[in-house]
């Protein structure tokens, strides 16, 4: 199996879409839809359905079903779909089967939430998933700042489908490091931690990044790829400063308003509700102006 198209596609901007609710709670589909025309609209190239910034703990077996198909159904043709798996590994297979059945190339695991992971259990944990979908291109999501890049490698010898990793340890020199000793050259490198960590990210071996912002503001993310590709660093520093606010508040509180400032820009651009789910809560009053007026001011 050539996997080479599945590679380039990883080195890009890779897309978290959210998922928007109607005001019963439910998910908004008409909503979803439009909103992932718009970022294909967009050039946006490759997204991942069931992604933190699609709210995927808080999502029930069946809406990540759902959310996969929509996805599926509306990128097809136009762009590759990575899904969002993980839970425990029945469960995290048969998401991977699912998104193989309907149409998926791709899929992230997501870093395992278990209180007690031994690098050699992270091992076997991904070898299971990627050995139910040898089809599949497989990219472990890694947050995790203890795990060796020789495991990484290791999984890789017994399950040549995994060809990718978004790495989002908030550490430039340890990603380097990581990448280094898994193999530089061997897997795509994505910069799990957005726009603010994707021009030190790049300079130690990633060649894509992951995006929540892009729901906003696809051409604001694309600049950005545009100039790291390119390899020029003002440029890109230049987008770092235009975003930086709004990384930060999304990053405020170890990430308590990941989710929730994104959706509440595209509130400000009524596009969907502000809406998320529990343990994720909506911005108060007087931060919605702050993002609303953040928003105002880029090319949209």
């Amino acid at each position: 199996m050539d996997l080479s198209p599945l590679k380039a596609a990883l080195a890009d901007v890779v897309a978290i879409p959210v998922t928007p609710f109607t005001e019963d709670g439910s998910i908004d589909v008409p909503a979803h839809q439009a909103l992932l025309r718009r970022l294909l609209d967009g050039d946006v190239r490759i997204v991942t359905p069931n992604g933190n910034t699609g709210e995927f703990y808080a999502l029930t077996p069946d809406e990540r079903r759902t959310v996969t198909e929509l996805t599926v159904e509306e990128a097809r043709g136009r762009a590759t779909v990575l899904v969002g798996v993980g839970h425990d590994v029945p469960t995290a297979v048969a998401a991977a089967e699912h998104a193989r059945e309907r149409g998926a190339e791709m899929v992230m695991v997501h870093q395992p939430v278990h209180p007690y992971v031994s690098q050699d259990g992270w091992v076997d944990y991904h070898r299971a998933i990627a050995r139910a979908v040898p089809e599949l291109g497989v990219v472990p999501y890694v947050r995790n700042p203890l795990l060796a890049g020789e495991r990484l490698a290791e999984l890789a010898d017994s399950c040549p489908n995994v060809i990718g990793v978004k790495y989002a340890v908030p550490d430039a020199a340890r990603f380097g490091a990581f990448a280094r000793d898994a193999g530089l050259e061997r897997f795509v490198w994505v910069a799990g931690l957005a726009e603010l960590y994707a021009p030190s990210y790049f300079a130690t071996g990633a060649t894509g990044f992951t995006s929540g912002l892009v729901n906003v503001a696809p051409g604001v993310s694309l600049a950005m790829l545009e100039a790291l590709r390119a390899g020029d660093y003002v440029a890109a520093m230049k987008v770092w400063e235009q975003i930086r606010r709004f990384e930060d508040l999304r990053a405020d509180r170890q990430s308590a308003n990941n989710v929730t400032v994104v959706k509440e820009a595209l509130a400000s651009l009524g596009l969907c509700r502000r809406d998320v789910r529990a343990p994720s809560r909506a911005l108060p009053e007087e931060q919605r102006a702050e993002v609303a007026g953040l928003v105002a001011g880029w090319s949209i």
